[in-house]
């Protein structure tokens, strides 16, 4: 089975106001997190490997494409070894960087092995990258729900990237299976994903609002994520 956190809080009403929504969500976001940092090393990289090899194979978006990875962070799913498997195919990588708190972030030019310096919570960003906008933005996930809504850190800087007018063409959520909830109770700021990708499905959506659906490209086994 997949590994799957216990004992998380159930999703608060749906007529509920914001500050309870607001606080259900520090709840979660506190027990994921825990979670997320007791999963074994091993498990990590298996699955780390399985989603690296779907993105190759299956989102032909990435041809002739800038795309934005992300340095991972608290355990998310490592995707940094695509910069190398895809370079003959994509047109650029970039990673994300807060250029100024409460702003939409910015994306600068990277590539395995350039300077770094030390961002926001001393994520590594690159120190010399030229600013560039990203056509797909591979997006890490603490938790997302059926509808591709994601439950982050809480900062936003993911929602107003996505809400603004440098919007990337594709969103495409990363996570861990066992990190589906019911429902992340999306407020009108919150921004869903268009792919979902994890070890168990890789979903794509279409439309918005109540018209938005959900079609499963294609669903594995816990079987499929190789072993060491």
């Amino acid at each position: 089975m997949f590994n799957q956190p216990l004992g998380l809080p159930a999703a608060p009403a749906a007529d509920a106001d914001w500050s309870q929504v607001r606080a259900w969500r520090r709840r979660t976001r506190a027990l994921l997190q825990g979670w997320r940092a007791a999963l074994a090393a091993d498990y990590v990289e298996r699955v780390g490997r399985f989603v690296r090899a779907v993105v190759e194979h299956q989102l032909t978006e990435i041809d002739g494409a800038c795309i934005a990875l992300y340095w991972p962070f608290r355990g998310e799913i490592d995707l940094r070894p695509l910069a190398g498997v895809l370079a003959e195919r994509a047109r650029d990588f970039a990673l994300p960087v807060v250029a100024n708190r409460g702003q939409p972030l910015e994306f600068r030019r990277w590539w395995p092995g350039m300077r770094l310096a030390r961002g926001v919570w001393d994520i590594p960003v690159p120190a010399d990258g030229a600013v560039v906008v990203p056509d797909v933005l591979l997006v890490p996930l603490l938790g997302y729900d059926a509808a591709g809504y994601r439950l982050g850190y809480g900062g936003g800087y993911y929602d107003r990237t996505l809400a603004g007018p440098r919007r990337p063409a594709l969103a495409v959520g990363i996570g861990y299976a066992g990190a589906r909830l019911e429902t992340i109770r999306p407020q009108p700021h919150d921004v869903p994903m268009d792919l979902l990708l994890t070890d168990d499905a890789l979903v794509r959506f279409a439309g918005c609002g109540p018209l938005r659906a959900a079609a499963v490209v294609e669903r594995w086994s816990p079987a499929a994520v190789p072993g060491p």
